[in-house]
């Protein structure tokens, strides 16, 4: 039996008038001795299903996690509760890190947080061995067990070592705990850390306090100002970016707007990385705009929104990140824009990557999975905690989707048109050529391709451009079209699609905005330019003309729209020059640039309408 009953403890140390959910039944079945593997939600207790059992049963308890922060942040809160606690990572200097090993000699500490690179050390683990025959281990918890397993969204293989435990320690529990863990990652946590005989503790999945909201991408800083000026003045929150630059862009950006921002990813400095975390942990209102670099070990209870400018990689990593709001039970937002670029582009990251193709493949299905949800038209909480095998009871009341029911429509004649037109031209053509066929465009209309004569060619004039590109994204999403990232976009038909070609299947599509009509007005200008610029970031060729324009200002060391302004570059999109003539005749385009630049642009153009 425990020295210290639980309830007694929960009550007397942490000041918690009873347990949550699953608590009190890991607890039980830890501090009695048993392995368990814990599947809990951010922000539904984790760490006392460990701390607990650590307190209740005779010996130090050893934490062993991969993040920093969350071990300074939990051992001052454990200190200041009365618990006598520490931590060992690269973090402390020499003498500091000899002052816990002495601590620990002297039997003074009750719970260590430790890194698992400092566990697995022959110096440390015989170091355990003299205190379990001391005093006693009382157990082992292993947080953030998914970075054990190579399907999970934050592998690290210093956590497949962490079997020595069992052999070593064989009568020392072990809890292992994620709050992001799908079926196969399940299994393989169990697996490599030898746990099959673990009893499971699977809590919801579901975080009713946080309101799902996703939005299609139009003017993004526009859409992320009116979302903080409306819902978020003064709250602290976290802005997800792909890439260093947009992190910094956004933050200067949203600096000269007034908002308290700060950015923060791996290309920082380590002290100016700490500086600014500290900053926002420590400090009330702050935004971080972030790469994934941040986040992991983050446990500041008052982050009221996270917001997400670019896809994540996966619903396990979407899932995780939004998992820093609403830490307290309060209501946050989870709040993201995409388009079909993003796609795109992470599906070419994870395809140049070098994991195995087995791997690749995966991490592919997982990526649909998470545009599936994008442009589901069923309750959010539903489709995420379906995703982790989760049964949901339906309308949640907290999401854009519950609140304001999604219009669908019969698409199923457009989606044929859509399919058959790809069918027709080769797939070997990315969206936008095939709605300026189904729209009977001159640019559909290429020599050597007479595409004109197809029976798709302007078949699709009801529709206009924008609600094409809405059709074929949501084609892509149902999983009746896939995009071949290794030619520019390509489309390409998937077995899906043979019942809908032959009548035997209907496609209901969710209803986009109804785009405005275009007007030639100088005063209409600057608005169609938006839009079309909404449009362009979807296409792979937008992306191709802007790596040329890149690699053309860096070999001059200027600025990129020095080559070319954005709206230029626009133009040259829409209208796709193929000679020098047709060059000449796009705006911002002189002579000097037309002499310089024409033929490079025009080379990237042919490349893209050019089958392989």
């Amino acid at each position: 039996m425990p020295d210290h009953p639980p309830n007694k403890i929960l009550r007397d140390v942490f000041g918690f008038p009873s347990f949550r959910d699953n608590q009190e039944s890991v607890i039980d079945h830890v501090t009695r001795g048993g392995d368990a593997l814990v599947l809990m939600p951010t922000g539904g207790g984790k760490s006392l299903c460990y701390q607990i059992p650590a307190l209740c049963r005779r010996g130090l308890g050893i934490v062993i996690s991969p993040l920093i922060a969350l071990m300074q942040d939990q051992v001052d809160t454990l200190k200041q509760l009365g618990v006598s606690a520490a931590f060992l990572n690269s973090s402390l200097d020499a003498e500091s890190a000899r002052e816990v090993l002495r601590q620990l000699q002297r039997n003074e500490l009750k719970l260590l947080y430790v890194a698992p690179e400092r566990l697995m050390t022959d110096t440390f683990l015989n170091l355990l061995e003299r205190l379990q025959k001391d005093n006693g281990i009382a157990l082992f918890a292993i947080d953030e067990a998914h970075c054990v397993s190579q399907w999970g969204h934050d592998f690290r293989p210093e956590y497949r070592a962490l079997t020595v435990l069992h052999e070593r320690f064989p009568n020392v529990p072990r809890i292992a705990l994620t709050a992001t863990a799908d079926s196969p990652t399940r299994r393989e946590i169990l697996e490599r850390l030898a746990l099959e005989k673990a009893k499971q503790f699977v809590s919801s999945f579901d975080r009713p306090n946080i309101r799902y909201r996703i939005t299609l991408k139009a003017n993004v800083r526009q859409q992320l100002k009116a979302f903080l000026e409306t819902e978020h003045p003064g709250d602290a929150g976290i802005i997800y970016c792909l890439s260093r630059n947009k992190v910094e862009d956004t933050a200067e950006w949203l600096k000269a707007q007034g908002w308290d921002a700060l950015p923060y990813h791996a290309g920082l400095d380590a002290a100016k990385r700490s500086k600014y975390q500290n900053r926002f942990l420590r400090e009330e209102g702050v935004i971080m705009v972030a790469t994934v670099a941040f986040g992991m070990g983050i446990d500041k209870p008052n982050v009221r929104f996270v917001a997400h400018l670019d896809l994540p990689k996966s619903l396990e990593a979407y899932y995780q990140e939004i998992g820093r709001a609403g830490r307290d039970g309060l209501p946050a937002n989870a709040w993201m824009t995409y388009s079909l670029a993003d796609v795109v582009s992470m599906r070419q990251m994870l395809m140049s990557g070098n994991a195995l193709d087995e791997r690749k493949q995966v991490e592919l299905q997982k990526l649909d999975a998470l545009l599936g949800y994008c442009e589901s038209i069923e309750c959010r909480h539903q489709t995420v905690v379906r995703y982790f095998g989760e049964e949901h009871p339906g309308n949640c009341g907290q999401c854009d989707n519950c609140l304001v029911p999604v219009e669908t429509w019969d698409a199923t004649q457009a989606a044929q048109m859509a399919l058959s037109c790809v069918y027709r031209t080769g797939q070997r053509f990315g969206i936008s050529h095939q709605i300026d066929v189904l729209l009977g465009k001159e640019t559909a209309k290429i020599e050597q391709f007479h595409h004109h004569q197809l029976s798709t060619f302007g078949i699709g004039k009801e529709l206009a451009q924008q609600q094409w590109r809405s059709v074929y994204r949501q084609l892509v999403a149902i999983g009746l079209l896939t995009v071949d990232i290794e030619s520019y976009g390509r489309l390409k038909l998937t077995q899906a699609a043979r019942p809908v070609l032959k009548g035997q299947q209907k496609v209901w599509l969710r209803c986009d905005a109804k785009p405005t009509k275009l007007k030639t007005s100088k005063a209409e200008r600057g608005s169609r330019l938006r839009e079309t610029f909404a449009g362009a970031n979807e296409d792979p060729l937008w992306q191709a003309l802007k790596v040329k324009r890149l690699e053309l200002a860096r070999e001059q060391n200027v600025p990129p729209y020095v080559i070319f302004h954005d709206s230029t570059l626009l133009e040259i999109l829409n209208r796709r020059p193929q000679t020098t003539t047709e060059f000449g005749q796009i705006i911002g385009v002189g002579q000097a640039k037309l002499s310089r630049y024409a033929d490079h642009f025009i080379d990237v153009i042919s490349e893209y309408c050019t089958p392989n």
